[in-house]
């Protein structure tokens, strides 16, 4: 059994912290906008180049309602140029809740004597697995809470189990992680398993404030987790997952801790990170914290279409955290990934785990309980392409290959195909007679569309093919 080093381990090749807290603060303090200045910074995003801190801080400083609604404006075009209407979805699957940390706003923290502690065994996993497949799922993101106990080869085990998973159509296609910062021994561990992406979270970049909410715990040590995705980098995994909790500090600090950080990531790697998080505080078992930064949902909606600007070939992930209804506004803004029918609670999927299901397991309040089902049905109302695409990560577009595609736009050109093949996987399998109607109206349009500068004959015909019966066609 592993078990976390008590301080910062410096490797062979010291990895250097990157954030510069009076450089972030000048930005915000001393940036000037005007609304000239925010029309040509959202040009050279709409021609898909990653933003400067200079730059993103004069959008972030941008407040008469002229430069805010180009903001936004801006954010929907560089949407629709990159990612077209596709929404690509998942779900979390929590697989244990011991934590060795004290984090003033999680429910998992270690002091909590209120939460009832669990890991799931094999066949309750197993069940939970079968439960996401009957409904339809195609991705998940597992989460471990931070203990010795979720070992990496604990962690890699967990993988094998959940892709070993197959009944009738159902399988997962893609593993993504949620769990601790390793050693480039224990990255290595876990790559091998073949997962996605590697999500690691900041929480704030603002270091005072991060040991003021981290009281205890390998979290604490503010360097190990900063540095925690050059580890994975160095490991070999190329697919990271960025993010910072907003509500903990100044959210426009964080907003330019998270860009900083792509910056830093593309310097040393030449390889961004494959999606930013921006989860926002939600109530949490014994949660004690500043309420003096809580996020406003008008400051919300800015930041993640500041974000987008920002960062144009970055997946961008909401999850259930927010309410249908601010989801279904933010979407528009440069979202390309959702969680749907999400239940966080330790064996919450499924019936026959039923027996372990307590309120006291929740790691935080979620507010969109809407089904998978209800989630795709009314993205297709909107005219959105529900997703459950993950070729890139089988035909090896990640990492730095993902940047070739993603970056100059062309990623629209294999997401959309792929996008409808996965649709009609999901319309064929799991969808009410409405929604397959709803479904293959939608894709109707969509291949008029793409008709009009590829050629779709390959698309029809693998779209015979699945409704003949075949699955995991891609391009």
């Amino acid at each position: 059994m592993i078990y976390y080093p008590q301080k910062y381990i410096i490797p062979d090749e010291p990895m250097v912290p990157f954030i510069d807290n009076d450089e972030i603060q000048s930005f915000i303090r001393d940036t000037k906008s005007n609304f000239e200045q925010v029309k040509e910074i959202i040009q050279k995003s709409l021609d898909k180049n990653r933003l400067s801190l200079q730059e993103t801080a004069i959008l972030l400083n941008a407040n008469d309602a002229e430069s805010i609604e180009a903001i936004k404006e801006g954010a929907k075009e560089l949407k629709r140029k990159v990612y077209g209407e596709r929404i690509v979805l998942f779900a979390p699957l929590y697989i244990g809740n011991y934590c060795s940390n004290n984090c003033s706003y999680c429910g998992f923290k270690h002091s909590n004597k209120e939460i009832i502690r669990k890991t799931l065994l094999q066949q309750e996993l197993v069940k939970e697995v079968q439960s996401l497949e009957k409904n339809g799922h195609k991705r998940l993101v597992l989460a471990f809470g931070e203990h010795q106990h979720y070992t990496p080869e604990f962690i890699a085990n967990t993988v094998n189990t959940v892709y070993s998973v197959k009944q009738d159509n159902g399988e997962i296609r893609r593993v993504n992680i949620n769990a601790a910062p390793q050693d480039i021994d224990g990255f290595r561990i876990i790559r091998d398993s073949k997962i996605g992406t590697y999500q690691i979270f900041q929480e704030t970049y603002h270091e005072e404030t991060y040991k003021k909410v981290h009281l205890s715990g390998m979290k604490r040590n503010y360097e190990w987790r900063l540095t925690a995705m050059d580890r994975a980098q160095e490991a070999g995994i190329d697919d990271v997952g960025i993010g910072a909790l907003f509500g903990l500090y100044d959210w426009k600090y964080e907003v330019l801790g998270l860009v900083r950080h792509v910056n830093h990531l593309e310097a040393v790697y030449n390889v961004g990170p494959h999606t930013i998080s921006f989860p926002r505080i939600q109530l949490a078992s014994e949660m004690d914290i500043d309420l003096s930064y809580i996020v406003s949902d008008d400051e919300f909606t800015r930041l993640v279409a500041i974000l987008r600007l920002a960062v144009p070939y970055t997946g961008m992930i909401l999850t259930a955290r927010e309410s249908a209804e601010i989801r279904d506004q933010v979407l528009q803004f440069g979202v390309s990934q959702i969680d749907g029918g999400s239940n966080i609670e330790l064996g919450g999927y499924s019936e026959e785990n039923k027996h372990l299901q307590n309120i006291n397991r929740e790691q935080f309040t979620l507010n969109d309980n809407r089904s998978l089902a209800e989630v795709i049905h009314e993205l297709l109302e909107h005219g959105y392409i529900p997703s459950f695409c993950t070729a890139c990560y089988r035909m090896g577009r990640t990492g730095e290959h993902f940047m070739e595609f993603s970056v100059p736009g062309f990623i629209k050109k294999l997401c959309s195909p792929n996008a409808i093949l996965t649709l009609a996987e999901y319309l064929e399998d799991y969808a009410s007679p409405e929604t397959k109607i709803l479904g293959y109206n939608l894709i109707e349009d969509k291949i008029q569309e793409l008709a009009v500068d590829t050629n779709v004959r390959t698309l029809k015909d693998k779209l015979d093919l699945v409704k003949q019966g075949r699955r995991d066609l891609y391009f």
